[in-house]
């Protein structure tokens, strides 16, 4: 088939409104630099000696199939939150259910309500749904507007986004705030609380997710293991849902789409998250520390919770980006609004320190 003959062929319209995802760039070489990719927000520590041994025993059976159910993984997740199997669903990363839940709720010509800036891929998984996006922008100090975000509900809504910490910005949505909204929430709509960096959170002021998923049928609770616990090369997500949502979900994966090694990693970290929780402590400390730096140079940082902070640059996000690469360092711009920064290696960080004081004194 040429070229040609093959742009005759006959696709979706709506892949021309949607934006490619875009992800973090690999940290390239630089003569006389230890060069840092804090683009991603990845986990800088690599996975427990007593997962990486799992992982090898897991690789050895990689010719046969996995669990289609991951019956093992779901048993544990339900285990270490005290909810039953039955409300535990799983996909490819807290992304992959996410757009489970887009094929189980909505048709063409819904709409999908969410704060942005948030989740890049946001938008990409609503326009390949075929349902519309509905936008709300941030408040002034990068939080979620949730009185706006109710107030742009309408019948043709199935579905809303909640973000917290939001990505790419870093505030949580309090559960004062969270209660509100809900209440405002008419008891037919999904209402999706995105939680991919919560076991980073440390305000006291934060909604407990799933406490709020136990009072609510509408509500679904999505996490991962790609985070806090290091596991993003494998893939794997879960989401907290009530039965009738959770099997709709299980039904919409893709089959065997997480793997044997993804399930046995997760179910490793699962046990061994009092030794984790000690390095996600230790990259809380070191987010407390790059915030009070930049601040005192006089950024506008908002309070993140989450395992990245945010620089709201506005149109300066792709120049500060280029600068940080000349000196070894790979952030996340989004052009016209700010630049993402995972809170990485003490050197990373410290990089990032010294490129924004640079940056402000040019």
């Amino acid at each position: 088939m040429t070229e040609d003959s093959a742009r005759s062929v006959r696709l979706r319209e709506a892949l021309n409104l949607i934006p490619s995802y875009v992800p973090g760039k690999p940290a390239p070489q630089r003569e006389g630099f230890t060069t840092y990719k804090i683009s991603s927000n990845e986990n800088p520590y690599p996975p427990l000696p007593s997962v990486l041994s799992v992982i090898a025993e897991a690789a050895s059976q990689v010719n046969r199939y996995p669990d289609m159910s991951v019956t093992a993984l779901r048993t544990a997740i339900a285990e270490h939150f005290g909810v039953r199997l039955e409300e535990v669903a799983t996909g490819t990363g807290s992304v992959g259910i996410l757009g489970q839940i887009m094929q189980i709720a909505c048709d063409p010509g819904d709409e999908v309500v969410f704060a942005w800036r948030s989740f890049e891929a946001y938008p990409i998984i609503v326009g390949l749904s075929g349902a519309t996006a509905v936008q709300v922008p941030l408040t002034a100090d990068a939080s979620h507007d949730l009185l706006a975000m109710a107030a742009a509900i309408t019948e043709r809504t199935k579905v809303v986004l909640v973000c917290t910490p939001n990505n790419p910005t870093g505030p949580i949505v309090t559960a004062p705030d969270l209660d509100s909204f809900l209440a405002a929430v008419p008891s037919d709509v999904l209402v999706v609380i995105d939680e991919a960096y919560v076991e980073f959170g440390r305000d006291p002021r934060a909604a407990d997710a799933l406490a709020v998923w136990r009072s609510h049928p509408n509500v679904v609770v999505l996490r991962t293991f790609s985070k806090a616990y290091g596991l993003a090369g494998l893939r794997v997500g879960y989401a907290i849902a009530h039965e009738p949502i959770a099997d709709a979900l299980r039904k919409a994966a893709v089959p065997f789409g997480v793997s044997d090694l993804a399930q046995q990693a997760a179910i490793a970290s699962l046990s061994a998250y009092d030794e984790l929780a000690v390095r996600v402590e230790d990259l809380v400390i070191e987010r407390s520390r790059v915030i009070k730096a930049l601040r005192e140079q006089g950024w506008d940082v908002p309070d993140s919770q989450a395992n990245f902070i945010w620089l709201p640059l506005g149109d300066d996000a792709l120049a500060f980006a280029e600068v940080a690469a000349e000196q070894g360092l790979v952030v996340r711009p989004f052009a016209g609004d700010g630049v993402r920064c995972t809170i990485a290696e003490v050197e990373a960080n410290d990089r990032l320190i010294e490129v924004a004081a640079a940056y402000r004194g040019r």
